[in-house]
């Protein structure tokens, strides 16, 4: 489900130490959506979805998911779904079970 005026942009650490967020901006808010990830192995653990009131319910939180999921076939990595909502998302999409740790 694509949002009109939506932006996904993805934050990896500067310092290198295997973290970073994805973070959703809709146009006309400040408000920002993130999905946070940590390194583990070769597979990222998506730890936390966070989406502030001001944006929720228009199905931003799984943008956040399907971009980790896109980014996870093109660059080879796996994901752990930590965090309760990327895991029902992964419920919910068993076509995702290639990018599954």
């Amino acid at each position: 489900m694509a949002i009109e005026g939506i932006t996904i942009t993805r934050r990896a650490d500067d310092d290198d130490d295997g973290s970073g967020e994805y973070h959703a901006h809709i146009d006309g808010t400040k408000a920002i959506g993130r999905l946070t990830w940590v390194r583990r192995g070769d597979a990222r653990a998506a730890e936390h979805t966070l989406v502030p009131r001001e944006i929720g319910g228009r199905g931003v939180a799984a943008q956040l998911v399907d971009a980790m999921v896109a980014d996870a076939r093109e660059q080879g990595f796996k994901i752990v779904p930590e965090c309760s909502y990327v895991a029902r998302k992964f419920a919910q999409n068993p076509q995702w079970s290639d990018v599954k740790a």
